[in-house]
């Protein structure tokens, strides 16, 4: 089906007073960046968080699905959730802290 970017976008521009998240279509969903690190997805227009042990605590009893057919689990947001920018800001910033930097591209 594929995301709508307008719902993209308003999930950056709402969370702009809290963090800067980045973005980049693939293949007709979006995958969400925190400080160069993939902290989720907006796939179907709805919102997965990587999971992590310290956003597992966070959300205390997340519910997980895959993002799309064949990916792992990730922690589902209802779209509901998105509302609050201070908790999302926050869920995101806990997550990224768990996760490595990406390994750096080799050069051709």
């Amino acid at each position: 089906m594929g995301s709508d970017k307008t719902l993209m976008q308003k999930i950056v521009d709402n969370l702009a007073d809290e963090i800067t998240l980045t973005y980049k279509s693939m293949f007709g969903e979006f995958g969400i960046y925190f400080e160069n690190k993939f902290v989720a997805v907006l796939s179907d227009d709805q919102f997965y968080i990587k999971p992590t042990e310290a956003g597992r605590k966070f959300i205390k009893s997340p519910t997980e699905a895959p993002p799309y057919p064949g990916a792992k689990n990730y922690f589902f947001i209802d779209n509901s959730a998105l509302e609050d920018s201070q908790w999302i800001a926050e869920l995101i910033q806990l997550t990224a802290e768990e996760l490595p930097l990406p390994k750096p591209k080799k050069k051709k």
